[in-house]
């Protein structure tokens, strides 16, 4: 089945800006569009929206006049569904209720052809489920596009219970040939990028709701040490409290309450609060021209020790003696076996370790939990977690340490699993029980993770870096610290650790 033609007219119903994005990828990828609205003049605004930021592509150099002069000739507003009547696909990007959706699939159902596709934009309902009362659901697909639509270009093309596989390559062939990047996803909470991409933000607020650190250190640390382009406070700011926790909620209603996908009671109150982020001009942090950042907590200047031993291996840390003899400090020998969890002896005696879902307090002696890096050479920032028989010399000779390496510390307070780990332990675990749910194969779900969330790297792959035996191992160590379920391995996690130790 091949991408649906050129010639065949694209409507889109709904003309907010999701509507007007995916109006707009069809009209320059060369259809005829037609846009409805329930409400009258709607339409029309819409196309004169859509018209006026195709001029500022052509000033952008971004689009010819000509193609400019040919695009605004093949978009119309159309007075009622009816003239929908020789399209061949149909889009819906409307209010997220699922009796309206129906509703709308029911009425083009009477009026298109037997061979029009029909799409919802959907992010949060099921497509089975808005298909269910069709007399034809095999024709009905989710083509869940990214705001804004013109230029992210990740599409998850979903497929409901009842959809036929021809749909879904002619929906997928079609968001390919229109520019984009197609991923396949069963229809499950979520699809892909909803549904793996819920640690990034649930364990941020978990670490905020039990005061481990503020929302600007949270968000610094997962920048400038784990690589992400924004921290999960800044960005529900920016997505918005309502509309994030909106899907989370969905989300964990839709798996029956699963303790994986529980929400966070201090989002549901900023939300009552109506403290929605930017939109409204505050949320996690305060908005305006006057305004000043929020700036993350960042530890005042320690002097470096001279020397530090190396006990065992520090992987996924392995790159810290080579920087640590890089910056003039002395690494001599430890006892421990190469292949043993390793750690860095300070010369107080506290002992330098990797997060390894464990709490700080429960290790033998003094012991200081440094953060899991996406590269420890390239990263700004390192936090520290203490446990409480660390005295000030410890923790300043850990301090110092990182700093002599570049490094800006933040000292966060009693944290298993830290930040960065735990998030990226959850993400791989998630990826790893999507792909053994066949929801997405494991190329889709890490493309969709870079191009949907524009994560550093996609989960799986990460996963392989740190092997999945290790994350199922700091996954249980977390879960006897919180024995709740919401740490507990899935056992897709547990089977491909167990591959990995007999390969």
């Amino acid at each position: 089945m091949t991408a649906l033609e050129l010639s065949s007219a694209v409507a889109v119903v709904g003309t907010g800006t999701m509507g007007q994005g995916i109006a707009q990828v069809a009209l320059v990828a060369g259809h005829p569009v037609l846009l409805y609205d329930a409400v009258p003049g709607r339409a029309k605004a819409a196309a004169e929206a859509i018209g006026a930021r195709l001029d500022r592509l052509v000033e952008k150099g971004r689009l010819t006049a000509a193609d400019r002069a040919a695009a605004g000739a093949r978009i119309a507003p159309a007075d009622s569904l009816a003239d929908f009547a020789g399209c061949g696909l149909v889009v819906e990007a409307v209010l997220e209720r699922l009796d309206v959706k129906q509703r709308l699939f029911q009425d083009l159902e009477e009026v298109v052809a037997e061979d029009c596709l029909l799409a919802t934009n959907t992010s949060s309902l099921s497509v089975t489920a808005i298909a269910g009362p069709l007399r034809a659901p095999g024709r009905f697909v989710g083509l869940h596009f990214f705001n804004p639509a013109p230029l992210l270009p990740l599409v998850e093309v979903v497929s409901g219970f009842a959809t036929d596989e021809s749909a879904a390559t002619r929906a997928y062939e079609t968001a390919k040939a229109w520019g984009k990047t197609p991923v396949r996803s069963a229809d499950t909470p979520g699809f892909v990028v909803n549904r793996i991409a819920r640690p990034f933000y649930a364990e941020a607020l978990r670490l905020y709701e039990e005061r481990v650190a503020d929302p600007a250190t949270i968000d610094a640390v997962l920048r400038e040490c784990g690589g992400f382009a924004m921290g999960p406070f800044e960005l529900t700011d920016l997505i918005g409290q309502d509309v994030n926790e909106a899907v989370t909620r969905s989300v964990w209603e839709s798996f029956f309450q699963d303790p994986k996908f529980t929400p966070s009671l201090a989002q549901r109150r900023l939300v009552e609060s109506r403290r929605i982020g930017r939109k409204s001009g505050r949320g996690w942090f305060a908005y305006g021209d006057d305004v000043p950042r929020a700036q993350p907590h960042t530890a005042p200047p320690a002097k470096a020790p001279e020397s530090v031993a190396v006990h065992g291996d520090l992987f996924p840390a392995d790159a810290l003696p080579e920087l640590i003899r890089a910056a003039g400090i002395r690494v001599d020998p430890g006892s421990g076996t190469p292949d043993c969890p390793g750690f860095v002896e300070l010369p107080g005696g506290t002992r330098l370790a990797l997060a390894d879902g464990t709490a700080p307090d429960a290790a033998a002696g003094p012991t200081v939990h440094f953060d899991l890096a996406l590269d420890y050479r390239t990263a700004s920032r390192v936090a520290l977690s203490p446990s409480s028989r660390v005295d000030e010399r410890g923790i300043a000779e850990a301090v110092g340490l990182f700093q002599a390496l570049g490094k800006k510390v933040s000292v966060i307070g009693h944290a298993p699993g830290m930040i960065v780990a735990r998030t990226v332990w959850l993400l791989v675990d998630f990826a790893l029980d999507a792909v053994g749910r066949e929801v997405a194969d494991a190329e889709d779900v890490d493309t969709a993770m870079r191009l949907g969330v524009n994560y550093p790297l996609g989960p799986l792959a990460w996963g392989r870096r740190l092997t999945a035996y290790r994350v199922a191992e700091a996954l249980d160590a977390l879960h006897d610290e919180y024995p709740t379920g919401r740490y507990a391995p899935s056992q897709a996690l547990r089977r491909q650790a167990v591959r990995e130790e007999y390969a």
